[in-house]
């Protein structure tokens, strides 16, 4: 009898240990965060070299530090303001387009600050608050930032101006804006070999 109890309660700790739940992270485990974070869940997997476990506490933390954060309206007077200084910055860009990516890494940095994220100080503490609320559009910004700060080609700055359009009509924007549908891959994509 006492053996029969003994297997039985190792059976139910190796039950446990092996369940397909274990070791996710709060608010709904994998799944969840797949459908919340879309490209990004995908980013942080391959950023833990396929640690699919990793990559969640990672995106679990992200949301706890940041999923409760409130988006701060722009006044209408802020918004035209943006949308004006986007316009000319893209002029810019095609008589120089690393000063093009560099004014539009500062632009949406600030308008991230404005609408109530992280200040970009450090990159990484803005990025992963705005993955929370705009998983499909981060890496348009995470582009343009790396284009402002390491060479780059035109071809490569350009698709990073377009891709970083995504996140400033999404900040801008008072309404949510649609995640975009699936696309051709990035720079960074194509660089990576994804």
């Amino acid at each position: 009898m006492i053996i029969t109890v003994i297997i039985a309660v190792a059976l139910i700790g190796l039950a446990v240990l092996l369940h397909p739940g274990r070791g996710r992270t709060q608010g709904g485990g994998g799944q969840a965060l797949k459908r919340r974070f879309g490209p990004e869940y995908a980013r942080a997997v391959a950023d833990h070299d396929g640690d699919t476990g990793a990559a969640e506490l990672e995106l679990g933390k992200r949301v706890k530090e940041h999923g409760f954060l409130t988006q701060q309206p722009l006044t209408p007077a802020a918004r035209e303001r943006y949308m004006t200084r986007w316009a000319a910055v893209q002029e810019q860009f095609v008589a120089s387009p690393q000063q093009g990516v560099i004014e539009v890494d500062a632009l949406l940095a600030r308008l991230a600050r404005d609408r109530g994220f992280p200040d970009g100080e450090p990159f990484e503490d803005q990025i992963a608050a705005l993955s929370v609320h705009h998983a499909h559009y981060v890496q348009g910004y995470r582009s343009m930032h790396a284009a402002a700060h390491e060479p780059s080609g035109t071809e490569d700055m350009r698709e990073a101006m377009v891709e970083a359009g995504s996140l400033f009509q999404a900040l801008v924007s008072e309404q949510p804006v649609s995640p975009p549908r699936q696309s051709a891959p990035t720079a960074e994509a194509k660089r990576r070999g994804q």
